[in-house]
């Protein structure tokens, strides 16, 4: 619980960074999305039976929404398709030989 009460402050300050501050520095017409990054390697490096990188997704989609100018849901859609994706895959596809149990 104070795991996602600190993901929520750190991706409110992020997403007012990234909509304020760096919309001025895009490469190509494109702005760098962090909480897109943070979210994603959250999940990549999280044990793969735990749920906590489905609810950061939904946080982070959540403040990327509300300062956007696009549909409500949107990214909160899209993050949480990532986070579910990167689980399914790492689930079914990945095996790590240490992490494997006899």
């Amino acid at each position: 619980m104070i795991k996602l009460a600190l993901f929520a402050v750190g991706f409110f300050f992020l997403s007012i960074f990234q909509t304020s501050f760096l919309v001025h520095y895009s490469i190509y017409g494109r702005v760098l999305n962090i909480i897109l990054v943070i979210v994603v390697l959250y999940n990549l490096f999280e044990s793969r039976d735990k749920k906590t990188g489905i609810y950061i997704a939904i946080l982070g989609g959540f403040f990327l929404d509300v300062f956007s100018n696009t549909f409500i849901g949107l990214n909160i859609i899209i993050m949480l398709l990532t986070s579910v994706a990167i689980k399914i895959g790492l689930k079914k596809y990945v095996r790590i030989p240490l992490a494997e149990k006899d």
